[in-house]
């Protein structure tokens, strides 16, 4: 739905992508995660940043780059393809 947002460790622990939410805001916290809105890129080290729909973010997992958009603000930590069904992985190439 339109106007809601979530909060960025909220988001990467729902999605799969850290195992807890503990280690999500760890990893925020010490290697920032950039949020590109509509254009307007920032970078954030605060876990509980916002983010919305729409959103494409771009963050270090190990020693890979992981840059997606967000399809959709899970309610809960469900299965993974729950998770997957939430965001799409961005190509290098522009697909547009």
């Amino acid at each position: 739905m339109e106007g809601e947002d979530q909060r960025l460790d909220i988001w990467l622990w729902r999605t799969r992508f850290f195992k807890t939410r503990a280690i999500a805001a760890e990893a925020i916290s010490k290697r920032g995660v950039r949020i590109d809105r509509t254009g307007l890129v920032r970078k954030s080290t605060k876990p509980g940043a916002s983010i919305t729909v729409g959103d494409i973010l771009t963050f270090r997992k190990g020693s890979d780059v992981i840059s997606l958009r967000v399809l959709e603000l899970p309610g809960r930590r469900g299965p993974a393809s729950e998770a997957q069904a939430c965001y799409q992985i961005a190509d290098d190439k522009n697909d547009e």
